[in-house]
């Protein structure tokens, strides 16, 4: 095998699977670990009466936080009031525009694996074109795609790394990660590890001329559900990247350069640790207040209902037509008077942006916006 030179396309990528052994005593113990972890954030996903409710809210810190690891950032007021709107207004943040994008993108990837529980090529092309808005396939021979970043270690704008490109070369290696997350192999091992491998894998071959990082961090959470480890994708796992991000890229060059599986791997595990029991936090705390406020809601308002508290607890800001629906109310002036019941009583708060009025849910915002 040839020398390593970040400066030259790595066409000598290995195929998957990994032809050294990495089951060494401290990855299992981490496995162990991380393991125990997932699988307490998987039994409390299980025992939510309405998954979406949760499961849209805590999908909205992922995108946020997988967006701001490529420098896109933005701030929480912008971004609940557009996910109340649910709308891609012309004259929106752009960098809003990306978050939903990532959501929406972590959704498309989900349902297009449910169909044949598998994850394909059209599975991940998918996820990209949803992250970024077009139409982009897998990089055509002729791109000269060079992945670069200002790192400690680098002067800013140097090159770290150059993916594998030339005729033939980026599709046969993504049709060997894409059999390698599908198919068994004699000397399997557990879908964890295997997860960390092919995420590093992806990264290397950077497949796509932009939204790489989004759309390999989506494929991780898809690929647990597929495996049954996850009942949902719900894993906040960008929150470890963004804490650890030289971390991060310096195990990845670290597998490339010298081949130290190792270290990547028990980087990874120690972040499903760290991201599954944070998130499990998060589940109890939100669900801990869906039950004080649906019983204090009850004993308040005779009309408070647990398909009402759901929908309150649903996103953040809430539009007046939320509740209606649930409430089935159709006249303004009955629902007014709801929303200012609601507000007296401190459930909501009533906040006016522009011409729109939103109603705050600050119990679930006060928990989203924990560091």
């Amino acid at each position: 095998m040839k020398p390593y030179d970040r400066n030259k396309p790595f066409n000598e990528l290995p195929l998957l699977p990994p032809s050294v052994s990495i089951l060494t005593t401290d990855i299992l113990l981490s496995w162990g670990k991380a393991s125990r972890s997932l699988a307490e954030l998987n039994k409390n996903l299980l025992r939510l009466p309405n998954p979406i409710m949760l499961i849209n809210t805590i999908s909205i810190q992922e995108a946020r936080s997988s967006t701001e690891i490529e420098n896109i950032f933005t701030t929480e007021d912008e971004l609940y009031k557009a996910i109340s709107d649910d709308l891609m207004e012309e004259g929106l943040n752009p960098n809003i525009i990306e978050v939903l994008r990532y959501r929406e993108a972590l959704w498309a990837g989900y349902l297009n694996m449910k169909k044949k529980n598998e994850i394909n090529l059209s599975t991940i092309v998918k996820i990209n074109q949803q992250i970024k808005n077009n139409k982009q396939a897998i990089r055509s021979p002729q791109s000269q795609i060079i992945f670069k970043r200002g790192q400690s270690e680098f002067r800013s704008g140097e090159t770290i790394y150059t993916p594998p490109r030339g005729k033939g070369v980026v599709e046969k290696k993504i049709n060997n990660l894409v059999d390698y997350l599908n198919q068994e192999y004699a000397d399997d091992i557990d879908p964890l590890l295997k997860m960390t491998i092919a995420h590093y894998q992806f990264e290397a071959i950077h497949p796509f001329s932009d939204g790489n990082g989004r759309t390999g961090r989506i494929l991780n959470l898809i690929y647990l559900v597929k495996e049954g480890l996850l009942a949902q994708p719900v894993l906040y796992f960008s929150k470890y990247i963004i804490e650890n991000k030289e971390d991060y890229y310096h195990f990845l060059a670290g597998v490339t350069q010298r081949k130290d599986w190792k270290s990547w791997i028990l980087f990874m595990l120690e972040g499903i640790r760290q991201t599954a029991g944070f998130t499990n936090n998060l589940i109890d705390e939100i669900l801990s207040q869906v039950d004080a406020t649906l019983e204090y809601g009850k004993k308040e308002l005779k009309w408070y209902t647990k398909e009402l508290n759901e929908v309150i607890f649903s996103q953040p800001y809430i539009k007046p037509s939320l509740v209606g629906e649930v409430l089935s109310k159709n006249s303004r002036t009955t629902l007014t008077k709801y929303m200012q019941d609601l507000c007296k009583k401190g459930i909501l708060s009533r906040k006016q942006i522009g011409k729109e009025v939103y109603y705050l849910n600050h119990d679930l915002i006060r928990i989203l916006e924990q560091k």
